[in-house]
């Protein structure tokens, strides 16, 4: 049983480097909980710090703790669950004041918004001090409530007759270059922090 703690313990010391701090995942009204097991799934892999979800139709449990104990969530989330920070919301509204209270941008992803900066996936810069990415519902999108308060829409390129993806391929897609860029970000800072 020690043996299998002080594993748990190198890794987690050997990925902390990697983790991106200050990078929340936003999931607004997913619908199906498989879904954000997915997410849970992805975000955990790629080392992205928090999940939010809102949740206006009161679908989830407030405490984290049992809908971890789901076994549809741990199954989809292959136990990424028991090591993500997931936090719920009861609004959009209550989940913006909180990322602006703390100082977060907010940027979406969707398909060009006119009247918005829009960028294509790899050409936007995502190393602000503090971000949040919000991924809209499945069949919605985001809500123009979101919109309203975000920097910029992001959208991935794509080239087929079907120009949409489930919500599990978007975010590993759209968080793989979020991170990436951040990694890269933080490894040059640390470097020229370490010249000085």
């Amino acid at each position: 049983m020690n043996d299998s703690k002080s594993t748990i313990r190198q890794r987690a010391d050997e990925i902390k480097a990697y983790q991106c701090k200050n990078l929340i995942a936003v999931l607004e009204n997913p619908m199906d909980i498989k879904n954000i097991g997915a997410v849970i799934r992805n975000a955990n892999a790629l080392g992205v710090e928090k999940i939010y979800v809102v949740d206006s139709r009161h679908s989830l449990p407030d405490d984290w703790e049992e809908l971890r104990g789901r076994k549809s969530l741990s199954r989809i989330s292959v136990s990424a669950s028991k090591w993500t920070f997931v936090k719920r919301f009861n609004s959009t509204e209550e989940c913006l004041a909180h990322l602006q209270n703390n100082r977060f941008v907010s940027v979406i992803t969707s398909p060009h918004i006119k009247g918005m900066k829009n960028h294509v996936l790899h050409e936007a810069d995502y190393t602000q001090p503090k971000l949040a990415v919000w991924f809209g519902n499945e069949s919605r999108g985001v809500s123009d409530t979101v919109v309203d308060n975000s920097e910029f829409c992001i959208s991935i390129p794509m080239f087929g007759m079907i120009e949409s993806l489930n919500l599990a391929t978007t975010t590993g897609i759209v968080l793989y270059e979020i991170t990436k860029q951040r990694r890269e970000y933080q490894a040059k800072y640390k470097r020229a922090h370490r010249k000085t």
